[in-house]
């Protein structure tokens, strides 16, 4: 007996989603049935490209910036406005400065620019998403909200103060939201990746005493693939998780970080 993973008639955005995680992301809920508006900042010929993969009948792109509260409302009505309601939203996008910088020589830019992007954004996507969100969803159809965090949010990271923080506070942001919208049927998780191989940590696995690190703490022995963080936020999204919110979904290749 088959076990299919349908969203058939739902509507996801999923934002970051040109590239790496973001467009297996896109990828796999368009398999699934849904109809996918995703972001991009300067990835145009990727998400471009995406699109006419998938097919512009089940897949739109949008040029936005998320960098602080004020592009995220738009972002939620453009995708609105494409395809009449919206469903789920899978936040994904963030930067991971490459540099390790201690904490007393990490500047006030750095910080700032790393809080409004990976934590500010988030906020207001949420907050948009979820005023759509409540106008459909019900017990028999709910809505679903999956945040993208790390390992780094739950056990730190060293020379990245910024990065652990606001994915810690991501983290924070799950089990709070998720108690306040389960009585309106809206799931709020979060997928946590570890190591995935894609273009933010490229460089540190370029490095190979850096790589070498990175993989000495993984028993799986490898970094992870996009499609491998794609398969659970998708997962989130189903009936299949139909008693699940609130919850932090570690993939990391058996480094489990957090104890």
């Amino acid at each position: 007996m088959s076990v299919p993973l349908s969203l058939d008639g739902k509507v996801v955005l999923v934002t970051g989603g040109s590239r790496g995680i973001g467009a297996a992301t896109v990828r796999m809920f368009v398999q699934a049935g849904a109809r996918v508006v995703f972001n991009y900042q300067k990835s145009r010929a990727e998400a471009d490209n995406l699109v006419r993969e998938c097919g512009s009948g089940k897949c739109a792109a949008v040029a936005c910036n998320l960098d602080g509260t004020e592009s995220a409302q738009e972002l939620v009505a453009a995708a609105v406005r494409r395809f009449g309601r919206l469903d789920i939203l899978v936040v994904n996008h963030g930067v991971w400065p490459a540099e390790d910088v201690p904490v007393e020589q990490m500047t006030s830019e750095q910080w700032r620019t790393t809080v409004s992007i990976n934590l500010d954004s988030v906020f207001a996507l949420v907050k948009y998403s979820v005023t759509e969100m409540k106008k459909h969803a019900n017990a028999k159809s709910p809505a679903h909200v999956v945040l993208v965090s790390s390992t780094a949010g739950q056990s730190g990271e060293a020379l990245h103060a910024d990065y652990a923080a606001t994915k810690g506070a991501i983290i924070s942001m799950v089990k709070g939201v998720s108690t306040e919208l389960a009585p309106h049927h809206i799931y709020v998780n979060s997928v946590a990746p570890g190591w995935v191989d894609t273009d933010m940590s490229r460089p540190a696995l370029d490095n190979p005493a850096t790589a070498k690190q990175v993989l000495a703490k993984i028993p799986l022995g490898r970094v992870g693939t996009p499609d491998e963080i794609a398969g659970p936020i998708l997962f989130l999204c189903t009936p299949l998780a139909g008693f699940v919110t609130g919850e932090i979904f570690n993939v990391n290749g058996g480094a489990v970080l957090a104890g």
